[in-house]
């Protein structure tokens, strides 16, 4: 690893790190104010998109309503007033069955970093398709080529393990962790997603609500999980001595560009002062980069802050939006409880498996989305994408006089303009009123970002890619200026 502490601005996906203090007061003005919705004759327009150009995304979904619960599979589907069917994705662009086109800013909520479809990727996938199948159960070439290929990229990754997503991932992350240290504890940070396993389905999108946004998982469950608020490395510290007291910490999980993607986004050495109070009280330190890793850069979050966790959690972008992504990288030492296979020398492990896991196809899409990320220099074109939507975005707010804040990591945009995903449990009486409007206007958001021709992640996040040429994002300002302009 580069001794610099300085990120290589050529090939990251981050040019600049957002000023975390201004954003936290500028997130904190947005709720303290009353919403700016658009404006009730706007929306009677948006919802006419909806009727007259999208009848056979309409009538789909409501033959899906009758087979599939809700109707929707896809927890990141923009379902309002109801969800749009696609039927086509290449590059920046996605086509619904109804013919119609859209700019998209969601890209399978952020693994296809190339953009949709690659055609590269695609015809090495179709050529192991019609030499090996989809899977055999046995050790295949790409399964070592693809780990080598995160190995040699990733610094604190010296082995690798794939799985099939990143919720199994970060289930058999935190089985190692606890295999590895002896210790039952696990501190996350609240807001975060990590996956929707039993113990994890904790503290998720607001900090401090625990298992409030849960029901079906029995509490203990969770007797060992608990979190702490972004940033809050003092209340970290008092946790992780409340646990020495109780057998010990096995781990801290953190999402590296902070809660939900960087919806709070972290201190630039929060994760540097993470990593010191692991190495203090003994724990493990996980990162989730199953959002940031490959996107940030091929070196991951951890490439840019130079910090190295002792286990890395992988998904989205490993393999370029093919299915069965996920993984966990980490020291040799500590990897080495997930060998694998009947018999062998390895008799104490942390049990992990599926037998679609490392199939030749993910590990062949795998390979091959990695070395063309490397040869397009692909986080980095992504990241300045990225900015100059952040750019454009924040002078059509300024112009128009909204309370609206856009901020960017890299090819990570977040605009919020409910600001529903920042309410908090420590003012109960302001999330108890305000949620539901607040969310109502989300979606409402997202709904005219869509008749605009925009596909977003819930109206409130972006994801650029290796394909959104300057001509595309330009295009794409010129919609969300209209889009403001209803409000």
């Amino acid at each position: 690893m580069n001794a610099s502490t300085q990120p290589d601005l050529q090939t990251s996906g981050i040019s600049h790190w957002p000023d975390t203090d201004t954003i936290d007061a500028r997130l904190k003005a947005l709720i303290r104010q009353p919403i700016r919705p658009i404006r009730r004759e706007h929306m009677d327009q948006v919802h006419g998109y909806f009727e007259q150009q999208c009848q056979g995304s309409k009538r789909l979904a409501e033959q899906a309503a009758t087979v599939i619960p809700g109707g929707i599979q896809h927890n990141l589907a923009f379902n309002y007033p109801f969800p749009l069917a696609m039927k086509s994705a290449r590059g920046a662009h996605l086509e619904d069955v109804d013919g119609n086109r859209y700019i998209d800013f969601l890209q399978a909520g952020g693994p296809t970093l190339l953009g949709s479809n690659d055609p590269v990727v695609q015809e090495k996938v179709i050529e192991t398709l019609r030499e090996c199948g989809p899977v055999t159960g046995l050790l295949h070439e790409y399964e070592y080529k693809l780990a080598e290929l995160v190995c040699r990229h990733v610094p604190s990754v010296e082995m690798f393990r794939m799985l099939a997503s990143g919720t199994e991932s970060v289930m058999g992350a935190i089985r190692l962790a606890r295999a590895y240290t002896g210790k039952k504890w696990v501190i996350k940070i609240g807001g975060a997603y990590h996956g929707w396993s039993d113990q994890l389905v904790y503290g998720m999108r607001i900090p401090g609500t625990g298992r409030r946004e849960a029901i079906g998982i029995p509490r203990g469950a969770t007797s060992h999980t608990q979190e702490s608020f972004p940033n809050d490395l003092a209340a970290i510290r008092r946790r992780l001595q409340l646990n020495r007291l109780r057998g010990g910490t096995a781990a801290i999980i953190v999402e590296p560009l902070g809660p939900e993607s960087g919806t709070r986004p972290a201190h630039k050495e929060f994760n540097a002062n993470l990593r010191k109070l692991c190495d203090e009280f003994g724990a493990l330190l996980i990162f989730d980069e199953v959002v940031s890793g490959f996107r940030v850069g091929l070196s991951g979050a951890q490439g840019y802050f130079k910090v190295k966790p002792d286990l890395t959690i992988f998904g989205k972008c490993l393999t370029g939006g093919y299915p069965m992504a996920g993984g966990i990288g980490g020291r040799r030492e500590v990897m080495m409880l997930l060998a694998g296979g009947i018999g062998g020398k390895q008799t104490k492990r942390a049990f992990v498996g599926g037998t679609l896991t490392a199939n030749p196809l993910s590990c062949v899409a795998g390979y091959y989305s990695l070395i063309e990320m490397e040869k397009r220099n692909a986080a980095a074109v992504a990241g300045r994408a990225g900015d100059r939507l952040t750019a454009g975005l924040a002078a059509i707010i300024e112009r128009r006089g909204l309370p609206y804040v856009v901020y960017n990591q890299g090819s990570v945009v977040h605009l919020q303009t409910s600001g529903v995903l920042l309410l908090n449990v420590r003012n109960p009486i302001q999330l108890l009123r305000e949620v539901n409007p607040r969310k109502h206007m989300m979606e409402e958001m997202g709904a005219a970002y869509m008749a605009h021709g925009l596909v977003t992640l819930a109206g409130s996040r972006l994801y650029t890619s290796a394909a959104d040429t300057d001509e595309i994002i330009d295009e794409a300002l010129n919609r969300f200026d209209d889009v403001f302009g209803l409000v």
